[in-house]
């Protein structure tokens, strides 16, 4: 969340940046239209990094959470043939294997 918030500053912080440069810009209409330019393009770039970085975290805990689950469900399965197991010993049925 502190992320979250770190951008939005940062987004905030670069929209009154580019509103402050254009009241004050020294430079004619064409530079200045190429400068907002360039901006939105490192703010688009950045945004884009973002994105691919939360993608990969998602991915990174999705994988870790199926190998959990996987892990459980193999320790449920274990944990339920040894109970079988027990009641076939204490019951002195015969083993099925």
């Amino acid at each position: 969340m502190e992320d979250d918030n770190k951008l939005s500053y940062f987004f905030l912080g670069l929209g009154l940046g580019v509103a402050a440069g254009v009241l004050f810009a020294p430079k004619s209409g064409e530079e200045t239209r190429e400068f907002l330019t360039s901006k939105v393009n490192e703010g688009a770039d950045l945004a884009r990094r973002r994105a691919l970085d939360l993608r990969e975290q998602a991915i990174e805990k999705l994988e870790r959470g199926k190998s959990t689950v996987q892990r459980h469900k193999d320790n449920l399965t274990a944990a339920v043939d040894a109970g079988r197991q027990a009641y076939r010993d204490a019951a002195g049925a015969p083993s099925a294997e």
